[in-house]
């Protein structure tokens, strides 16, 4: 049989009775195919395996423990045979053939009147794959295509409301330090189904450009000192988006709940009835040091870390350099955090590690002191976005000197694109 003598379609079996004939492992999992599509399921089998049993134990089909009668066929909609007998599987077949009723031979696919396509469901999409009689390639091939759905290289969005339709909802989705290979799988997902993406300025921008052409992307990105559209006004545009019907993914740069107000946000939408799910994303308080070999842990310097933003909460945290602080889009008050930790007992010698536009081609690492990174930034031109790290574990990083001991010495790599072998580093005079 050729491939072009396949006309592919979809059968509706809620509540129709069906015919499966054999009680081996084939004929239980088309059984319990048949029953999650709603049929009405009726085994003939001298033998049944321990899954069919279970399953008429428990009420969920009819075994009839016996040969095969060609009247089994009267009156169902569709055949299933898998006898592992091919002269039975063959009377079978002919016995529904002469009734017009669509049977699948196991035995002999070639004569089969139907085939089974190899099946996978990704939300609520079902995938079912022929591949010319070939069921191993068509796993393959099944296989394939729901790893593409699932991870969002194949979009899922819809392209017409369902008639079961509820609504819409939101997604706070954590887009990870801005790298698109670092978004995870349930966030590249939604993405793929969203009919409207709010989008902070950070994550991962060159995502938006695969999104389909009608998605809506409504920019609500924030810098330092400048919020064009308020808090307040965000929370407004996801519920009333929701509440027109649409899926709405909020699409933040690192994780929504690590000093992102991604708990406002979902807090505001659940006090309207608007369903909210989060899905957590690589926080660049940790990832974006990372990039640049910075552990913010590391057996024998330090112990814990503390995540801050502003030089006025400093006060609060261990001045230790055993004790890891990171600041985030905290290069505007940089010499204030320094001085605010000199004074609160951190030597000025303790190490510091600024990490700009992480995981990014122009992602740029400096590295100096507490006493000197102030004025090392200035010279450089320093900008957010940027991971500003200090505590002992800079030294872990490759970008430090084994000799990296005095308060006075100080590096800073070039804007170079973050897979390169090797880093240059240049001295700067503070």
């Amino acid at each position: 049989m050729a491939i072009q003598d396949i006309y592919p379609t979809a059968l509706r079996l809620l509540g129709r009775p069906v015919l499966v004939v054999g009680g081996g492992p084939v004929a239980a999992r088309r059984a319990k195919g048949l029953l999650d599509a709603g049929a009405r399921v009726t085994v003939v089998a001298p033998v049944a395996s321990a899954p069919l049993q279970d399953l008429a134990g428990a009420g969920l089909l009819s075994w009839e423990p016996r040969a095969y009668r060609p009247s089994d066929v009267d009156g169902v909609w569709f055949v299933q045979t898998a006898t592992g007998d091919a002269a039975v599987d063959a009377q079978v077949s002919a016995d529904a053939e002469a009734q017009r009723i669509w049977c699948v031979n196991a035995s002999d696919h070639e004569s089969s009147a139907a085939w089974t396509p190899a099946v996978a469901v990704v939300d609520d999409v079902k995938i079912a794959v022929n591949a010319g009689g070939d069921p191993r390639r068509a796993m393959a091939l099944r296989d394939a295509v729901a790893t593409a759905l699932e991870t969002g290289d194949l979009p899922l969005r819809r392209q017409r409301a369902r008639a079961d339709s509820t609504g819409g909802a939101v997604a706070l989705v954590g887009g990870g330090p801005g790298d698109t290979g670092l978004i995870t799988v349930r966030g590249r997902r939604l993405l793929g189904q969203a009919d409207v993406v709010v989008a902070d300025r950070l994550g991962p921008r060159e995502l938006l450009a695969e999104l389909a052409p009608d998605v809506r992307v409504i920019e609500v990105g924030k810098t330092p000192g400048h919020h064009p559209v308020p808090q307040a006004e965000i929370n407004r545009i996801l519920v009333d988006e929701a509440r027109q019907g649409h899926r709405v993914v909020r699409l933040k740069g690192g994780d929504p709940y690590v000093l992102g107000r991604g708990g406002e946000e979902a807090e505001f939408c659940r006090q309207h009835g608007v369903d909210v799910e989060v899905v957590p994303g690589v926080t660049s308080a940790i990832s974006v040091p990372a990039a640049a070999g910075i552990p913010v842990t590391h057996r024998g310097l330090a112990k814990g870390f503390s995540v801050v933003t502003g030089h006025e909460e400093l006060s609060e945290v261990p001045a230790r350099a055993d004790h890891t602080v990171i600041l985030l889009m905290g290069v505007g008050q940089l010499r204030d955090s320094a001085d605010s930790l000199a004074r609160a007992g951190l030597p000025a010698g303790t190490p510091v590690g600024i990490v700009e536009n992480g995981y990014l081609p122009d992602q740029r690492v400096t590295i100096g002191t507490l006493g000197t990174i102030a004025d090392q930034a200035e010279a450089a031109g320093v900008a957010n976005p940027a991971v500003i790290v200090i505590g002992d574990v800079v030294r872990v990083s490759p970008f430090a000197p084994s000799h990296f001991k005095t308060a006075d010495y100080s590096t800073t790599t070039p804007n170079t694109p973050r897979t390169a072998r090797t880093v240059k580093t240049r001295v700067l005079t503070p």
